[in-house]
């Protein structure tokens, strides 16, 4: 229990010190609104349509893809910071792990959703 008590007292100062801020912010911010200053900032330019509309599901499926091979690569430097002490059975497995990746990035083409037309 004494190796987390560091960590107890770091959480317990930042608490203190977002608790001090907020309840300073509170005091010194300006009293006056109005309507310009309660209106959504939006890039300086006013609002055109609603916040809400359908967005393409192409967005999502490009996210999920940046995800997927975002993932690879935090996969990939520890195994090749520890590729010495794991030996051939890290290099199947990376190999085989590589292998799922290229088969789903090939789907994903196949399917057509790394194009925009």
């Amino acid at each position: 229990m004494n190796e987390y008590l560091p960590v107890a007292i770091l959480m317990l100062i930042a608490g203190a010190v977002g608790a001090i801020m907020m309840f300073m912010g509170g005091l010194i911010r300006p009293k006056k609104y109005d309507k310009v200053k309660n209106s959504v900032y939006e890039c300086g330019m006013p609002e055109f349509s609603d916040a809400r509309k359908r967005y393409n599901v192409r967005f999502y499926i490009v996210a999920l893809l940046f995800v997927l091979f975002d993932v690879e690569i935090v996969f990939l430097y520890p195994w090749a910071v520890a590729f010495g002490d794991i030996g051939l059975y890290g290099l199947v497995a990376m190999f085989m792990f590589l292998i799922i990746l290229v088969v789903g990035f090939l789907y994903e083409w196949k399917k057509g959703a790394l194009e925009w037309v």
